[in-house]
């Protein structure tokens, strides 16, 4: 089989790669609701699913200060952490908003500080790409190579396509961590407001089941009923008063 023949299969298999890496991050994602479970399953399977690839980190800011890290091997964890100085692949990736290369640490000269420690612990290699999840956090996912020369062109393809898409999912699961906030802090004013506190306190008596349950019990009856929450707990509080009165 000639040169000719081979470019387009490599290519095919290249593509076809990275669709299943982009599904399996997709399916990782897709029901999260915790931003740090959501980085430490991205670098998982980042590190998993690109051949090449040794370890794979995450370094996130928020407001512009550091937010916190994930890292495929806690080993490495200190390589995307940007407390002990801003001097790294992934904070000029973050800065210059556009991917970072270096194929040779050893021929590096960018980040001293940060490659002395990157080289200690077997990194040869780093390609660090920004990431945008909305308007208050942004990031970098970097992917780092045990031997020199081993991230080649078809990994910063990967690792573009691999930020783009990783930030619509952590975007997707900030919302979905903010949603579960606000139901929680919704969930708190129900347990002490008057008619539905004193609803939630017969049906914890009935069941012996905590106040969280005991409310999901009047949400799936006013669900069940088509009417809102508040009518329902009338009407049991209503209906036990009469039988008590009985």
């Amino acid at each position: 089989m000639n040169l000719e023949t081979q470019a387009p299969d490599t290519e095919t298999l290249s593509v076809l790669e990275t669709a299943a890496l982009l599904r399996e991050l997709t399916a990782g994602l897709i029901a999260v609701t915790d931003f740090d479970e959501a980085l430490n399953q991205l670098v998982r399977i980042a590190r998993a699913a690109v051949p090449g690839v040794t370890w794979c980190g995450f370094t996130a800011l928020r407001a512009g200060e550091p937010a916190g890290v994930a890292a495929s091997d806690p080993a490495l964890a200190g390589l995307d952490d940007l407390r002990p100085g801003p001097d790294s692949p992934a904070m000029s990736a973050i800065h210059r908003r556009e991917m970072i290369l270096s194929e040779n640490l050893a021929r590096e000269s960018r980040w001293p500080a940060w490659t002395t420690q990157a080289r200690d612990l077997g990194v040869r290699g780093v390609i660090s790409a920004p990431v945008d999840v909305d308007e208050q956090v942004i990031g970098a996912i970097n992917l780092y190579a045990s031997a020199p020369a081993a991230l080649t062109t078809r990994h910063q393809l990967t690792a573009m396509l691999l930020a783009e898409h990783a930030g619509l999912l952590l975007a997707a699961v900030r919302d979905r961590e903010r949603r579960a906030a606000q139901a929680h802090e919704l969930d708190a004013a129900r347990l002490v407001d008057g008619v539905i506190g004193h609803a939630v306190g017969v049906i914890m008596t009935q069941r012996g089941c905590p106040a969280p349950e005991a409310l999901q019990v009047l949400r799936s009856a006013a669900l069940s009923l088509g009417i809102p929450v508040r009518d329902v707990a009338e009407r049991l509080v209503v209906t036990v008063s009469r039988s008590r009165e009985n």
